[in-house]
């Protein structure tokens, strides 16, 4: 479905290819544009045409605006062109032409822009990936939903998506926690285990692990060899954390389709593993060899030695530096892991591979678009999107750590303080890559300085208005193809033709969110529309000719009756897209 948007850069690019001049320079109309004006005095669209062809086509951006102008003035839909600067076009349309796209909102409801931009390409988001060590911190949140409303957005536009959660159950972290968790088990048995040693993990979340050890095991895991208690309490330990991560990732609104192992890349011994095949086919296009790394500038990767080894020549695929595979011992490294994992999501179809990191990984960003254009061939793409951190306080001043993990803010702390809307609205209301301050009592308060409970209140007040005039006029049919039919012509105020270009704007920012992987612009975007909700009814208690429900000119109050359940559609769509709910009524 095209948005209005991209009908007039279809529209503009067709005038432009039947101009014998552009069509002589060959220039490139690939970067035309068209946007809302930011001054709405000056018209409905502007275009960008005149200003990126003027060049390649020597010509004057003024001269050659003239010339496109003339033509789009032909256009049935266009009303008058005007030139504004050095060459920009803008574009008055027709009366009715917005309420007209308003009956289209309606008719398509929730699903107004949906499905214009991916074309059902394969895309596969992985996003949270922390190690099954504990239960999820705050650090961990903003990244959580960052990926989910991005693959929620994605799908929306059209994308075949699939949510996927990369499980780290095969470093050494591991046996720190089994360790760990061993002495939980001992303490569950009576021992006194005194002060939790430096180096294991100390939080309380390990006692219930602890107790379900001794449940099934008593107390034979105390005369084993390490070694085989450590093959008992490995895998329960880690079933038990994901159980938890579920289980807080759950309470964000946050599923994955797909909880990937690991452990089940080095499956299969050192040469039937899904790593060694992956570094083999590497090899085998002349991207692995045997040498030494330079000393890095700076601090040293975990994975670097001074000593010959197998290296993935990743500085010809874009990187900055070749990648170790094997580490001395022979075993292989982190990135070898990577190698597997990149292999076996290409091998299952992924077009687009994005992945939604902490700030700390960005020294991973070149490594790993470089290895996904090795594997691929250059055919598919990588994507990183960086989270930046999360500051908590609580009015102004920092929040401390919590009791239960020991050392972090847990998730699940701050989502049953605020409730999940307030957390997913919030850490979407700056870009993933700007810091991010959340004041507990700031995002509790019912005002407009709150932004969820603005777009929320925005939804509730629209039913609160088909409420009322199903009261007020219960002879008014009000029902969906009532409102379809509804004369939106009638809709004349300039409070009302802001909400309808507002409204119309909605498929062009899902498509632009989407490009881009930014779901933030779908909470500006929300906020900014809630507003003008907001103002049209406060016009309302100062002018009763601007309410939207008249009881003496039915046809008026059902146009405007269409106006608000428009913006109520939008309002929840756009939320289920953030993952937030739009309730009916708020209290």
């Amino acid at each position: 479905m095209t948005n209005v948007f991209q009908d007039f850069e279809q529209r503009i690019t067709n005038v432009l290819q039947a101009l014998p001049d552009v069509v002589e320079s060959g220039a490139d109309v690939s970067r035309l544009t068209v946007e809302p004006p930011r001054d709405l005095s000056h018209g409905d669209l502007a275009t960008n045409a005149a200003m990126i062809l003027a060049k390649p086509m020597k010509t004057n951006p003024r001269a050659l605006a003239a010339t496109i102008a003339a033509e789009l003035e032909k256009d049935a839909d266009v009303a008058s062109v005007e030139i504004a600067g050095p060459g920009f076009i803008n574009l008055r349309l027709v009366d009715g032409f917005w309420s007209r796209e308003l009956t289209r909102v309606l008719t398509e409801g929730r699903r107004y822009g949906a499905d214009a931009t991916g074309n059902g390409k394969k895309v596969n988001v992985e996003y949270v990936s922390a190690n099954p060590t504990g239960p999820m911190h705050v650090g961990h949140c903003r990244g959580a939903v960052v990926g989910d409303a991005m693959a929620n957005l994605l799908e929306f536009a059209g994308y075949d998506v699939v949510r996927e959660y990369y499980t780290n159950d095969a470093g050494g972290q591991i046996d720190v926690l089994a360790r760990s968790a061993f002495l939980r088990y001992r303490e569950a048995l009576g021992q006194d285990i005194g002060k939790i040693p430096e180096g294991l993990y100390p939080g309380e979340y390990l006692k219930p692990l602890g107790q379900s050890l001794v449940d099934a095991h008593g107390d034979a895991l105390l005369t084993m060899d390490e070694s085989d208690m450590l093959a008992i309490v490995r895998p329960a330990a880690i079933d038990a954390m994901m159980d938890l991560i579920r289980a807080d990732l759950a309470a964000l609104g946050v599923h994955h389709d797909v909880f990937f192992s690991e452990r089940s890349l080095h499956a299969g011994g050192e040469q039937g593993s899904a790593i060694s095949k992956a570094v083999n086919r590497l090899t085998d296009m002349g991207l692995v060899y045997t040498g030494t790394l330079p000393p890095p500038k700076g601090t040293a990767p975990e994975d670097w030695e001074d000593r010959e080894q197998l290296l993935f020549r990743s500085t010809d695929v874009g990187d900055d530096m070749d990648r170790a595979l094997q580490k001395s011992s022979g075993d292989y490294t982190y990135f070898a892991a990577d190698v597997g994992y990149f292999q076996d999501k290409f091998d299952r179809g992924f077009e687009e591979m994005v992945f939604v990191l902490g700030a700390d990984h960005g020294g991973y960003v070149k490594r790993m678009e470089a290895l996904g254009k090795a594997i691929s061939e250059d055919t598919a793409k990588v994507t990183i999107r960086l989270c930046q951190l999360v500051k908590l306080f609580r009015d102004g001043e920092p929040v401390t750590m919590s009791k239960r993990s020991g050392n972090f803010i847990t998730l699940r702390e701050v989502v049953d303080e605020v409730g999940r809307d307030a957390v997913r609205f919030m850490m979407l209301y700056r870009k993933n890559d700007a810091p991010l301050d959340f004041d507990f009592a700031k995002v509790k308060e019912q005002s407009r300085d709150n932004p969820i409970f603005y777009v929320q209140y925005a939804h509730a007040r629209c039913h609160s208005v088909l409420r009322q005039a199903a009261r007020d006029m219960p002879n008014l049919d009000i029902s969906a193809d009532a409102l379809r039919a509804a004369k939106t012509e009638l809709l004349l105020d300039d409070g009302e033709d802001g909400l309808m270009r507002k409204l119309a704007e909605y498929p062009r920012v899902i498509d632009a969110a989407a490009r881009s992987q930014e779901p933030h612009r779908l909470s500006f975007y929300l906020y900014d529309l809630a507003a003008l909700l907001h103002g049209q009814w406060n016009k309302g208690r100062d002018d009763v000719t601007l309410r939207f429900i008249h009881q003496e000119n039915p046809e008026l109050t059902l146009a405007r009756l269409g106006l608000v359940t428009a913006v109520s559609e939008i309002i929840a769509s756009g939320l289920a897209i953030i993952g937030a709910d739009a309730p009916q009524e708020m209290r």
